[in-house]
């Protein structure tokens, strides 16, 4: 950041996503003034520390003269808030949706629309983070003027996130595939699999993971799915005929199941850095996790993840932990060591 350069900041929306944008950069020196049309969301995030000043209005975010103004709303309520914004600071938004947000700020000269990939399943501030971009991408949408665009990465690169530039039909496109088409799906695996009921006594982390979203809040959910209709619709279509697919390979010979699978492993190899998972056994009594801490700390791996299966009813669980690649026997040695077990 250039000294003497303005890092005041105005946030509409003061929830998970907002609330975390505003904690990053209190956190990183900025002077942020924040708005929220819930009062408790607002002063949640005063509470914290996320803003510095609270305010009642949109107009009481201009009047404050934010250098950057950053709309955190859900889609249905940023395309009315840009719509009826009047300002020459840099404004950005983060919504799941980006043509038609582009589209409502059109008079806006220095708008930039942009779109962080990350969230969690809770909502509101007290779900917050400073730490929520950090490593995650964050998509710009390119056709901004380059002042605007630069104060916008300016930002993203403050919060830690990756930049990706793209337009807003490909935005628009990718994420009914990789993130809308999965909450859809999600939630049609659990419909199907409680009409077994015995299904879901047996389900284990494969399923909860593929399901993991499906624990979201639905109304706004509602709103993103209608907002991105057409290219939701395209990719429901798409997964249909996948599944007609995956059928015909079913009915016919194994060379043709084999080779559709195939094809689906190479694809999620190319998605990151090979990773090995190591899983440890957890009773359910204090300092368990103290000890996988220390098995950690003695064994220098290189962390990916780390997941946590609980038993249905109690007494422990399972914790899987993803190293890199060639790193699994250093930590199974310092898992051993610490008076844990391994599980295959």
């Amino acid at each position: 950041m250039k000294r003497g350069q303005s890092t005041n900041a105005g946030v509409i929306g003061t929830g998970l996503v907002g609330g975390s944008i505003a904690a990053g950069l209190t956190t990183a020196g900025w002077d942020v003034v924040g708005y929220d049309p819930d009062p408790d969301s607002l002063e949640v995030a005063m509470e914290r520390g996320f803003i510095g000043v609270a305010v009642n209005s949109v107009d009481g975010i201009l009047d404050e003269q934010p250098e950057i103004v950053i709309v955190a709303a859900p889609p249905m309520a940023t395309i009315e808030i840009v719509s009826n914004l009047e300002t020459s600071a840099v404004v950005m938004d983060v919504a799941g949706i980006k043509a038609p947000v582009i589209d409502a700020a059109s008079h806006l000269a220095r708008f930039v629309g942009t779109h962080p990939m990350a969230g969690r399943e809770s909502s509101g501030p007290q779900f917050a983070s400073p730490a929520l971009f950090r490593g995650a991408n964050w998509v710009v949408v390119q056709g901004a003027p380059d002042d605007a665009t630069d104060r916008v990465v300016e930002v993203i690169r403050t919060l830690g996130a990756n930049l990706v530039s793209m337009s807003a039909a490909d935005h628009d496109n990718a994420v009914a595939a990789i993130s809308h088409l999965p909450q859809i799906l999600a939630a049609g695996l659990l419909s199907a699999a409680a009409e077994t009921p015995a299904a879901l006594d047996l389900a284990a982390g494969s399923f909860r993971d593929l399901t993991r979203v499906a624990a979201s809040q639905p109304i706004p959910w509602v709103e993103i799915l209608k907002s991105n209709e057409v290219a939701v619709l395209d990719a429901v279509a798409g997964l249909r005929e996948q599944l007609d697919a995956v059928e015909s390979a079913i009915r016919s010979d194994d060379d043709d199941l084999l080779a559709y699978l195939s094809r689906s492993r190479d694809v999620r190899r190319t998605l990151g850095a090979p990773v090995a998972a190591v899983r440890v056994s957890l009773a359910d009594e204090p300092g368990e996790i103290a000890k996988v801490g220390h098995a950690l700390e003695e064994s220098h791996v290189d962390v990916r993840d780390i997941q946590m299966r609980h038993a249905p009813y109690g007494g422990g669980g399972v914790l899987t932990i993803s190293v890199r690649a060639g790193d699994e026997e250093a930590l199974r040695h310092a898992i051993d060591d610490v008076g844990l077990l391994t599980v295959p």
